[in-house]
């Protein structure tokens, strides 16, 4: 069985470490703790591994946020991954910084990147791992708030929720959806 981890973010280093690009920086916690390299290639930048018989292809898209469903629909054609083996990994702004929920579908939730993924498939029911980022701004001032960095104090506990992130990747691809919502969307 195949699998396809899209963590969403814009590519360029003024980017990099935003709010906006926590899906990519998730992928990347995965592929430091499994010794993984992405390759430049289609569409983004990929890395493979298998876990327990399962391949995972783990993709951060290189079309910018509001293209991500073409580089979605790309490897997933590629790779031969079927919908229920998509999970998308998204920074929302609803959940308070660092709290993870993962969901078998839903709306866009005004997020540019899972709205053109849903334009492009067709569909709004694939898997998503939301991981929140707060919303502490001002009124007009989201674009700046999801553009910016983590405070010092979310840095605090970066890592481990990172950590829990990834945990919740691999149970999504050994033990399927519902037990993965069952364990983790409680704590």
């Amino acid at each position: 069985m195949k699998y396809l981890i899209v963590g969403l973010g814009n590519i360029g280093s003024e980017y990099a470490e935003t709010r906006h690009n926590i899906g990519f920086r998730v992928l990347d916690a995965f592929a430091k703790a499994s010794n993984l390299v992405f390759m430049d290639g289609r569409y983004g930048f990929t890395a493979q591994t298998s876990i327990k018989g399962r391949q995972l292809v783990l993709l951060k898209p290189s079309t910018y946020m509001n293209l991500s469903g073409n580089a979605v629909r790309y490897w997933m054609q590629q790779e031969k991954i079927p919908l229920e083996n998509l999970l998308v990994v998204v920074d929302d702004l609803a959940l308070p910084f660092g709290q993870l929920r993962m969901k078998g579908k839903g709306s866009d939730g005004g997020h540019n990147g899972l709205k053109h993924i849903a334009q492009i498939l067709g569909t709004q029911d694939y898997a998503r791992l939301r991981f929140g980022i707060g919303n502490d701004y001002p009124r007009g001032g989201q674009v700046d708030y999801v553009l910016g960095h983590f405070t010092d104090e979310d840095m605090k506990t970066m890592d481990d929720r990172l950590t829990q992130a990834v945990d919740m990747i691999k149970s999504f691809c050994l033990a399927g959806l519902e037990i993965t919502m069952n364990q983790y969307n409680k704590k």
